[in-house]
């Protein structure tokens, strides 16, 4: 059986089963991730090595290197095919209370288990302060207005110089606009900027053969500086927090997905790619690009995926709020600090504030929880120093829920928007086409 990817390259069942398995991205990731768990155990003299860390920072900077384009084509693209300007705030408008809704289930879930399983109690260590210092130092100085500020570019160069994701796509969606208003003018510009958006997917592809490389320096690196040795009494803490993760992935957004109608697994299935790549890297965003070009092609309309995926690695950080609630709790424990119901409701409201405040800042995920301890209770801020051998550890199941929970929310916008193709939906997640390799949908395009 042969069918038609959305940008007209048929591909077989029959193919993707024909592909040797050394061929295919995500076991070469695994094959790589665990050398790098060998390497870094084995010989962690070898892995601090700044060339092997280079391997990973290197292969995040050239995806990184494309988000910009990428958002830039995909949103203009989407908006200037759009005949009703008002959809585009509809979507928006959708996208963020369902940002909202979401993220209020994982600081939800998150204090609820922090609660029910008080791992912190009798934990002996006195922290150290100076330790996270420069982090405590950032979150002073964050505030909303800034952040709103901010969204707005100094110039357009400067916004696609720095890459900051929501200046591009602010600039993108006025580029659309403007380009929606040409009309019949408009088209040929429209026809270049999609061309565009099919060159820097060709980057991309070449770029994705080497993410096997930048997993194993990552990894690598990760396990020889912190080392297993790293997790000592802290491990009932990373375990509560991965199984609480694993719950919000399972059970709340399974139950989404459900309501729109698939299967849960399966999506991960799917995704498995995107998912090792972010497990290897520890950076969400080092697979946003494939994230977005696998979203249209399940079915996501082209202008719901520019507008969801992109304002949801700023508004939409499940993981990140299902960290900061066991954390905040955690330390207030290991201190002996009890924390009342108010202040307990408060770490809901100041996380999901300042959860959005910290995206783009480096270390956002502990400039985060320095801003929300701050708040809640000062005397908990040096008490960070006690997560902060394991906060690395933690990053990885961090990324891997925010960019599951980015997908699912792309998929839910584009059902309740009336966009989703169900049809394209269920022939990728029951693999009747191959949806395995970025590059088989961009070689003809």
């Amino acid at each position: 059986m042969s069918t038609m990817t959305d940008v007209g390259v048929p591909v077989t069942s029959h193919q993707a089963s024909a592909k040797p398995w050394y061929k295919v991205l995500y076991i070469q990731v695994l094959i790589a991730i665990a050398l790098g768990v060998l390497v870094g155990w084995l010989s962690p003299h070898l892995a601090t090595n700044p060339w092997i860390k280079a391997l990973g920072d290197g292969f995040v900077k050239l995806i990184k290197m494309v988000i910009a384009p990428i958002i830039f084509c995909t949103v203009v693209s989407g908006i200037s095919h759009i005949q009703d300007a008002r959809k585009v705030g509809r979507v928006g408008i959708k996208a963020l209370v369902y940002f909202e809704v979401v993220s209020s289930f994982a600081l939800i879930l998150g204090l609820i288990v922090g609660n029910l399983v008080p791992v912190g109690h009798g934990l002996a260590t006195k922290p150290d302060a100076g330790a996270v210092a420069k982090y405590v130092d950032q979150a002073s100085h964050m505030h909303a207005v800034d952040f709103f500020l901010n969204i707005i570019p100094e110039s357009v160069v400067g916004a696609f110089a720095k890459g900051d994701i929501l200046q591009v796509l602010l600039f993108a969606i006025l580029f659309g606009f403007a380009l929606m208003a040409l009309g019949e003018r408009g088209h040929r510009l429209r026809d270049v900027i999609d061309d565009t958006a099919h060159a820097v997917f060709g980057v991309i592809a070449i770029v994705m053969k080497a993410a096997p490389i930048g997993a194993f320096g990552a990894m690598a690196f990760t396990i020889g500086k912190y080392g297993p040795a790293a997790l000592g009494n802290l491990i009932g803490l990373v375990a509560l927090f991965y199984t609480t993760a694993a719950l919000f992935v399972f059970v709340v957004l399974g139950l989404i997905a459900k309501f729109v109608g698939f299967n849960i697994f399966k999506f991960l299935g799917y995704i498995k790619d995107e998912l090792l790549i972010v497990l290897g890297t520890s950076s969400s965003e080092s697979a946003l690009p494939q994230l977005m070009e696998k979203l249209e092609r399940l079915g996501c309309s082209k202008s719901v995926v520019g507008l969801v995926v992109p304002t949801g690695y700023s508004f939409n950080l499940d993981g990140t709020n299902i960290y900061m609630t066991l954390a905040t709790l955690f330390i207030a424990q290991a201190l002996g600090i009890e924390l009342s119901f108010t202040e307990q409701l408060t770490i809901l409201l100041v996380a999901m504030l300042t959860s959005k405040g910290a995206s783009g800042v480096t270390g956002a995920g502990f400039v985060t929880l320095a801003g929300t301890l701050a708040a809640v209770n000062p005397a908990l801020v040096p008490g960070m120093a006690i997560v902060f051998s394991i906060d690395k550890f933690m990053s990885e199941v961090r990324a891997l829920t925010n960019i599951t929970g980015n997908g699912i929310a792309t998929v839910f916008v584009s059902w309740w928007e009336g966009e989703l193709d169900h049809d394209r939906l269920h022939a990728n997640l029951n693999k009747t086409i191959d949806p395995s390799d970025v590059e088989t949908a961009i070689t003809t395009g």
